[in-house]
């Protein structure tokens, strides 16, 4: 069973230990020390930031990490993915990680990204799609939204989270039901 909750400030010592794993830092490239997790997911878990951290668990065990956010609450991000494809302010995206390396390569994340698409129609009642930009590099986290329903709609150049990759991004997207 899949359940999550937000992710609080006691979970950044775990958060910091996957971060740290060799198959997570080659996509999410974040600094790990203490007081830089603080600094980029403490604002999120006080609820000063409009976007969710959501800490989740297989049969409660904690597994992973979900950030779902509404795109109008970034209009950052609208303006960088414009040029490759029209997003609606309230379309949510989500990023997502798998922690335990053992638990990686088992179906684990497409349910994670299925469970959470599934909920995001009732926790934002406005969106009409869920739209998720990948680095097109990143075969692992795209086939894994393919498994989870979600459909290929757009190619272009997006700014990489590691700079080591370039800037050709694939873009997902799932409509409501």
């Amino acid at each position: 069973m899949i359940t999550w909750r937000r992710l609080t400030e006691d979970d950044f010592p775990l958060l910091r230990q996957w971060l740290l794993q060799p198959h997570v830092a080659r996509w999410w490239n974040h600094e790990t020390s203490p007081e830089a997790v603080e600094r980029d997911f403490g604002p999120v878990a006080r609820r000063k930031e409009p976007s969710e951290d959501l800490l989740v668990f297989e049969d409660g065990t904690p597994v992973g990490l979900v950030q779902r956010s509404r795109y109008g609450d970034y209009p950052e991000y609208l303006e960088e993915l414009a040029p490759t494809l029209a997003v609606d302010r309230e379309s949510v995206s989500i990023d997502y990680l798998v922690g335990d390396p053992d638990r990686c390569g088992r179906g684990l994340g497409p349910r994670i990204i299925g469970a959470v698409i599934a909920a995001t129609w009732a926790d934002y009642p406005a969106a009409p799609d869920v739209v998720v930009p990948v680095a097109a590099a990143n075969r692992a986290s795209w086939r894994a939204l393919e498994k989870a329903g979600l459909t290929r709609v757009a190619e272009g150049e997006l700014e990489p989270d590691n700079p080591v990759d370039d800037r050709h991004h694939v873009v997902y997207r799932v409509e409501r039901p």
